[in-house]
């Protein structure tokens, strides 16, 4: 029997800082947050002890009551990144690197099939040793969940655990039926949002059980291959591996950037910061040897009564020229952007993306345009190595030098957030 593991780092990045701060995240009220944003800023994270005073994570600073006294801490992407790293060599002290998937920054996946013979301990004797060598390192509690698939394990996790004996959750497929399968609000089960959670409601569906009342065909027209998924977890069921996950390779893929700007860009001045999205998506696209030849743009308004714009365009060739993805960009945002409404967040992404390699140039007997994108794509390419050499502002366009430059700023953050 085939036995999984979903550990996961209790409020991490609130705990993180408790650690290093010497102090106990179940009586100390902390929040992860850049206060200096104003009382607009959002939580990343909150301390178990502000939860237990009642405080939403992901709340807003206004949002906690002013009764209520706390410490708020700035993010520090590269610390979390770094505890979360040792955390897996931790686990790597006892298990293979093919039994294990990083899920997360704070959750893991492990197949613990061949682990309870090999060290002579029970499944959550064996969850208990982790938990334990985890906290012993880096002084971060953790909540696990033990399944017979990956689905039970992490269900296991996110309903049971954090109710269950020393944060252990437990399913097999028994167990699924009798504590899951009438468990509201059905939201709480993975892959299970709002949007899903909603159209399973117009059916008069509540909760998984539900799910396995209704004909399957009904289920394949409401959401068609996507369905599979939905029906197999409504049984507890779930047939991909460890190996599996570790095999996978998306056949296409894309890149993508987004940005909330700092204050509010009027039309004239997002020119600057798409350009600059621009260039950092080629640079990820010249670091992947790959070309693209759709794009896609996204812009939201300051006024959120004005419904986002943007949109898609196919390119008459896959390229990676910074020229013709800026203009392409830049000439779908003046066709689809307000120019008379203020923004406040913009995305740009390539799609379709190919290797480079397998799209041979196209011969122009009466052009220069292949030397010169064979030159600009060797300047790029010098760009990308002394970035990557010496950081992301070691080298910048004059225009990002501009006060509508975003590129600077952004590239001092990790994920969005400050670094240290």
């Amino acid at each position: 029997m085939a036995v999984y593991m979903c550990l996961d780092l209790k409020s991490f990045y609130a705990s993180v800082e408790c650690a290093d701060l010497g102090v106990d995240p179940f009586t100390t009220p902390l929040v992860v947050a850049d206060a200096s944003r104003g009382l607009g800023a959002i939580t990343l994270a909150i301390s178990p002890a502000l939860k237990q005073l009642g405080v939403k994570n992901r709340c807003r600073l206004f949002e906690i009551p002013s009764t209520i006294e706390y410490m708020a801490v700035k993010p520090r992407m590269r610390r979390y990144m770094e505890v979360s790293a040792s955390i897996y060599g931790v686990l790597l002290d006892y298990v293979a690197p093919e039994d294990i998937h990083v899920y997360s920054i704070d959750e893991y996946f492990i197949d613990v099939t061949p682990y309870s013979r090999l060290y002579k301990k029970t499944w959550r004797e064996l969850a208990l040793l982790f938990k334990y060598k985890v906290l012993e390192q880096t002084h971060i509690h953790a909540t696990v969940g033990l399944g017979t698939n990956l689905f039970l394990a992490k269900v296991a996790l996110d309903v049971l655990a954090k109710h269950a004996p020393q944060g252990i959750g437990i399913l097999n497929e028994k167990l699924f039926k009798e504590k899951i399968w009438h468990h509201q609000p059905i939201t709480d089960i993975w892959q299970i949002g709002r949007g899903i959670a909603s159209r399973l409601h117009k059916y008069g569906v509540v909760d998984l059980h539900g799910i396995t009342t209704v004909p399957d065909e009904r289920w394949y027209k409401e959401f068609g291959i996507n369905a599979e998924l939905l029906i197999d977890h409504a049984w507890g069921c779930e047939t991909c591996t460890m190996k599996e996950i570790h095999m996978y390779r998306p056949a296409k893929h894309s890149l993508s950037r987004g940005q909330i700007l700092l204050r509010n860009y009027s039309y004239e001045e997002c020119f600057v910061p798409l350009q600059e999205m621009v260039e950092s998506l080629l640079l990820e696209l010249i670091a992947e040897k790959a070309l693209t030849k759709y794009i896609s743009l996204g812009v939201r308004y300051a006024d959120r009564m004005v419904k986002g714009t943007g949109g898609s365009r196919r390119l008459s060739k896959y390229t990676c020229s910074l020229e013709g993805l800026s203009q392409a960009v830049l000439e779908l945002y003046k066709k689809t952007t307000h120019p008379h409404q203020e923004i406040r967040q913009l995305s740009v992404g390539f799609d379709d993306l190919v290797s480079r390699e397998a799209v041979p140039w196209e011969e122009d007997l009466f052009s220069t345009s292949q030397d010169r994108e064979e030159k600009a794509y060797q300047v790029e390419r010098t760009v990308l190595s002394i970035k990557e050499k010496f950081g992301g502002n070691s080298i910048l366009r004059a225009s990002s030098l501009q006060e509508e430059g975003t590129m600077q700023f952004r590239n001092t953050l990790v994920g969005g957030h400050n670094a240290t």
